[in-house]
């Protein structure tokens, strides 16, 4: 049974099976001044952060290994249900296994049992510093109004391509279905057609299909009448009529439970919804866009997703790529990150980021994709105690990579400022229309021939042109190309362009 120790204003909930931990950590988080909260198992803790003093908690420090429920499932619940509480896992494991699954599941910080009063004491003052920023930070970045695609921040030629289907999309009222992992944007993306389409300014209604209790989804859905069931002493309208006339997200649509996806399909067909207990129908206008992380094509063959819905739904399928396949965003999203969370700090004082930790985040997997990328700076610009953010503010992620790249390569270049997120601003077809020249700076856009240059012959020009103009400083270099470091390096490579002199090996031989 959850228990509640002391008035104190920071409250600490605590998620341990053994009585005996439970009891020591109470102990350790009321000398460091901090009242408890405690569960004994998963489903206790998920049913005290769903409770009305959920917003009371200002960490957590939950168990990994546990009957039933485990930690794991835990982080996932909370991530699915959008509870931003920090989470310090603790483990008698420590292997980097259990520290990286915990961390991709959005775990804050780690302890291994038994872990040191000190240890635990810096754990939850660095969880405290987050979570104070936390919702001043969550109120900076609410958008108000609609989201253009010029505000989707992107280098990546992978990225440019799904925009370039969404633009598409946007112009008419086409089902719209978006595939990509957890956290790559999918809501984004479909903000961006509803912002640059005829729908533009009207209701754009989200929801997360994945995080409703199957007894709630057709209710919520569809909407009910007062009585229609235990516990609806109101009406309630439901999402398709709050979006009607604007815009309805089905977010991660694979997990919606087979008898909801009937009467689904007939609200897509034709155009109306049947409240829980309502005696009529309800006519409904409105743009359907769907999102999923699952294969629903694979969903189908196994009996798990209808098939006539799946083909009503998958008229313009749309796939955003993972963040491993789009390095060349991840500088200018670190950048526009660190802006905005700093400027929620008074004065703005984080502002710049090293190159030694940029090589550090490229050369990381991501597999929590943006959204995890977003949590690693907020955590960073939140604990560093200078202007710049380091490696060091990066030790999980550093720990992984440790190894792979060669941070020593980038111990004199300058630091990448937060002022330059935009340096990279979106080009639209007509601004490209402009662009082409016979000769800019001394690279040649067509051959002896009068034929157009590859690409690759362009770019390989562009490469040494600018090492030339920048001095070297491959840094600046990079930035000025727009790429990444780490991508920069891997063009040398293909090209065989000396790192050291910054000149092609063959021309140099």
């Amino acid at each position: 049974m959850p228990v509640q120790r002391g008035p104190m204003s920071v409250r600490i909930l605590i998620v341990d099976d053994d009585p005996v931990q439970r009891r020591l950590l109470e102990a350790a988080v009321g000398r460091f001044g901090h009242s408890s909260v405690t569960a004994d198992n998963g489903n206790a803790a998920l049913e005290l952060l769903d409770g009305a003093g959920a917003d009371g908690f200002s960490a957590i420090i939950l168990d990994l290994v546990m009957p039933g429920l485990d930690g794991i499932g835990v982080l996932r619940t909370m991530a699915e249900r959008g509870i931003e509480t920090p989470v310090i896992v603790q483990t008698a494991q420590g292997g980097i296994e259990s520290v990286v699954l915990a961390m991709r599941n959005g775990a804050f910080d780690f302890v291994v049992k038994p872990a040191s009063p000190d240890r635990l004491k810096v754990a939850i003052a660095n969880a405290l510093k987050v979570e104070s920023r936390g919702d001043e930070v969550r109120r900076s970045s609410r958008r108000s109004g609609d989201l253009s695609f010029s505000e989707i921040i992107t280098r990546s030629p992978a990225m440019e391509k799904t925009l370039r289907l969404a633009r598409k999309a946007s112009a008419s009222n086409i089902p719209v279905l978006i595939e990509g992992e957890s956290g790559v944007g999918k809501e984004l993306v479909a903000r961006a057609i509803q912002g640059s389409g005829d729908r533009r300014g009207r209701s754009f209604v989200t929801v997360n299909c994945g995080a409703i209790p199957d007894n709630l989804v057709e209710s919520i859905l569809f909407g009910h009448e007062k009585g229609s069931f235990t516990g609806a002493t109101e009406k309630h309208a439901g999402k398709f009529v709050e979006a009607n006339g604007g815009t309805l997200f089905l977010d991660e649509i694979g997990d919606l439970p087979t008898d909801v996806q009937v009467k689904l399909l007939r609200a897509v067909q034709q155009g109306e919804v049947d409240p829980v207990g309502g005696r009529s129908s309800v006519k409904v206008d409105i743009r359907l866009i769907s999102a999923t992380h699952r294969n629903l094509l694979e969903q189908v063959q196994h009996g798990r997703f209808r098939e006539d819905l799946f083909y009503r739904l998958n008229v313009y399928p749309i796939s955003v790529p993972p963040l491993r396949q789009r390095k060349e965003d991840i500088e200018p999203l670190a950048l526009h990150f660190m802006a905005r969370f700093s400027s929620a700090e008074a004065g703005g004082r984080v502002r710049a980021i090293s190159s030694r930790a940029l090589a550090t985040l490229e050369a990381y997997d991501w597999p929590g994709n943006i959204r995890q990328l977003e949590n690693a700076i907020f955590r960073a610009t939140v604990l560093c105690d200078g202007d710049t953010l380091t490696e060091e503010e990066f030790p999980h992620i550093r720990a992984q990579v440790e190894g792979t790249v060669d941070l020593d390569r980038y111990a004199d270049a300058p630091a990448a400022a937060a002022e330059r997120q935009d340096a990279s601003p979106e080009i639209g077809p007509e601004q490209g229309a402009n662009v082409a020249q016979p000769s800019v700076g001394g690279v040649r856009a067509l051959d002896e021939q009068g034929e157009i240059r590859s690409l690759a012959d362009v770019e390989l020009d562009m490469i040494l042109l600018a090492i030339e103009r920048y001095d070297g400083q491959m840094s600046e270099v990079a930035r000025r190309l727009g790429i990444g470091r780490s991508t920069l390096y891997r063009k040398f490579k293909e090209y065989g362009i000396d790192p050291e002199t910054g000149r092609e090996a063959r021309l140099a031989s």
